[in-house]
């Protein structure tokens, strides 16, 4: 939770200036295309408030991990995306920052949006190299983070440019902000936090640091199992991470462990394959060939009487391997329940959002993150470097 108010977009001086907008466009691209438009949308709202003051417009973001210049990585088709959906003329910059790319922002048309180069085709990008940051800077006379995603990082075109022009936080981080703290304050009950995911390993920190807060912590997906074998249960050959058995036991030992529910049953699969022969069994009569693919239908009532009753919720993770057919009950449970409960609900993480859209029904929930990495990080308690430097902004102001 930051310790001071985050400055705002409605508080920035940007009219008839020129501003710098780091946005969160990467999005998955598939021959030319984008195949995903979430995050350019959740973009939107700031780019065409800065448009409707300021004089001109620049967005800057990084797309996938290239090592290098990559042209199969170019923001080209982000920005034409990007242009479509927001009914305004983009203009590709011929890079990152210097004269080649100023030239681009002075000769682009009144009301176009200029969209630099990717970010990460600079090495400096990761390590806030002072060179791109200053380069960065040297574009615009304001700065606006609306990079949820990347908060967790110090990158040059989140933290090293924030540290070199006034700043302010976009709408959409404004509200992912707003979002995570108030699940951090934890005021609205029963509070129900859903967890999923392949791996507890990858959500320890966060169970950690939420279990003393929520009333329920209802796990499910390929993490279950972990917790499920150090609870005595025989679990076949479904997902085992050995090495956090005995952090896991310490945990369900906890004075808070009896909070954290575990499936009662599990569908589970002859072979890891989507045309798999299937079985639904109690979460204590896995086969011992058997492997756990999504919780069971009992489990998915459980969770979802749970959710529906809930006055906060937040979701992170599917509860099976949710791309295929035979595996998708649990996971579309738990989004139905999300949906239709009448407390305020966050979903966060690729996967949970990519389940809630899939089933159209994201407009039923009161917030979508668009960062999942940033989210779980928030929760850990743990400062967000993007955010602490927006921070600095209030304390200087």
């Amino acid at each position: 939770m930051p310790d001071v108010p985050v400055p705002g977009l409605g508080s920035a001086d940007i009219d008839g200036r020129t501003v710098v907008i780091r946005a969160d466009l990467n999005v998955p691209i598939k021959d030319g295309v984008v195949g995903d438009t979430f995050r350019i949308s959740a973009s939107l709202p700031t780019i065409n408030e800065v448009r409707g003051r300021a004089a001109r417009v620049i967005v800057a973001s990084h797309l996938g991990r290239p090592g290098g210049y990559d042209p199969a990585l170019s923001m080209a088709p982000v920005a034409a995306a990007l242009g479509d959906l927001g009914g305004f003329e983009t203009v590709v910059a011929p890079g990152i920052y210097g004269p080649d790319v100023e030239g681009a922002i002075s000769a682009a048309p009144e009301g176009a949006v200029v969209v630099l180069e990717n970010t990460r085709f600079d090495p400096g990008e990761t390590k806030n190299d002072p060179k791109l940051a200053d380069g960065l800077a040297s574009l615009g006379d304001v700065f606006v983070d609306d990079a949820f995603g990347t908060a967790h990082r110090a990158h040059a075109s989140n933290v090293g440019i924030a540290e070199r022009l006034p700043s302010v936080a976009g709408r959409l981080l404004s509200a992912e902000i707003d979002a995570f703290d108030r699940l951090l304050e934890g005021k609205d009950r029963p509070y129900v936090v859903v967890m999923g995911g392949a791996k507890i390993s990858d959500k320890l920190k966060v169970i950690e640091h939420l279990l003393p807060k929520v009333d329920l912590m209802l796990i499910g997906g390929g993490m279950c199992f972990t917790l499920l074998h150090a609870e005595g249960y025989a679990i076949g050959d479904s997902l085992l991470e050995e090495s956090m058995v005995d952090t896991v036991q310490r945990l369900l030992r906890s004075k808070d462990g009896d909070k954290i529910v575990l499936p009662r049953d599990i569908v589970v699969a002859d072979r890891f394959a989507p045309d798999a022969d299937t079985e639904t069994v109690s979460a204590s009569e896995i086969p011992k060939r058997g492997i756990g693919m999504d919780i069971g239908p009992e489990t998915i009532a459980q969770f979802s009487e749970a959710i529906e009753g809930a006055e906060a919720v937040f979701w992170n993770g599917p509860m099976g391997v949710f791309e295929w057919e035979a595996f998708r009950a649990g996971t579309r449970g738990v989004a139905e329940a999300v949906a239709a409960s009448k407390g305020y609900t966050v979903i966060g993480g690729g996967d949970s959002v990519a389940a809630i859209r899939m089933l159209n029904i994201q407009d039923e929930v009161s917030h979508v993150s668009s960062g999942g990495g940033a989210g779980l990080k928030m929760l850990e308690g743990a400062a967000l470097p993007g955010i602490t430097v927006l921070e600095r902004e209030t304390k200087h102001a």
